[in-house]
């Protein structure tokens, strides 16, 4: 049974995913190649993206639990030039070490400024380490993508990174404006999550793997049901994949209202 990545395993991974990052913009054609899945950026937009964001949550980190506000960074280098492609990925490089000092320095419990105050994610470092790996990982599947050499992602990562997705990203209490449902998500490695919309808002919860041959006896149980890799359906998520990659069962309509339903803050 796959339990949460611990805070260190969440550091080494971000390590990891960094420098595939980084592996993957030294492989590309060009920096000023667009990225398929990010098509209003080009690769330097997404370099620049993935660094400046890492510089601005270390010094969030950084600034302890008392902030009521992202932090901007301190002394941040300016962005190298374009054709500079070496200067890029050590300051790439950089960004994650300075991501990784701070978040090292603070552990996983201390409280942190985040936006995702009324999802189910606690306010704290570790939560900020586990969103981090997601959102790193996203953007090296694009970056292998627009390199033309795109890979799953790691199943320790996207089995973590959904949950993330689901508890950080969705969850909210403000009441869902449409016809209450229940959307179960069944990765292939054995972990299975049911997300609820209704009245009280979208809050999520793992559910037993079996679950997933009881519902086919109860059809009412969730109004849809996605079922494929923990990456395929993070990615899916994300857009950055067709339902055709994933088996489903019901109707889409849940998730298209999802992804245009803007929550009361």
């Amino acid at each position: 049974m796959h339990t949460t990545l611990l805070f260190f395993d969440q550091l080494r991974l971000i390590d990891e995913r960094s420098a595939a990052f980084r592996a993957a913009v030294s492989a590309a054609p060009s920096l000023d190649v667009q990225v398929p899945t990010c098509p209003e950026w080009t690769l330097l937009d997404l370099v620049l993206h993935l660094g400046e964001g890492r510089h601005t949550w270390a010094a969030t980190v950084a600034a302890g639990p008392g902030a009521t506000a992202k932090a901007e960074p301190r002394d941040a280098p300016p962005a190298p030039a374009p054709s500079e492609r070496g200067a890029l990925t050590d300051w790439l490089a950089g960004s994650t070490r300075e991501l990784l000092d701070a978040l090292s320095e603070a552990g996983p419990d201390r409280g942190c400024w985040t936006w995702w105050g009324a999802s189910q994610s606690p306010e704290t470092t570790g939560t900020v380490a586990r969103h981090q790996l997601q959102q790193i990982a996203v953007h090296t599947y694009d970056a292998q993508l627009t390199a033309g050499a795109a890979q799953p992602l790691p199943s320790e990562v996207a089995l973590d990174g959904f949950e993330d997705f689901l508890l950080t990203c969705i969850a909210t209490p403000s009441a869902w404006p449409h016809k209450p449902t229940a959307v179960e998500f069944h990765a292939t490695e054995g972990l299975a999550w049911r997300l609820t919309l209704d009245g009280a808002g979208a809050r999520s919860t793992r559910i037993p793997a079996s679950a997933a041959t009881a519902a086919e006896s109860h059809p009412d149980a969730a109004g849809l049901r996605l079922h494929g890799t923990a990456s395929d359906l993070l990615l899916f998520m994300y857009d950055r994949i067709p339902a055709t990659s994933l088996r489903i069962d019901g109707d889409l309509l849940p998730l298209d209202q999802l992804r245009d339903w803007e929550p009361e803050e």
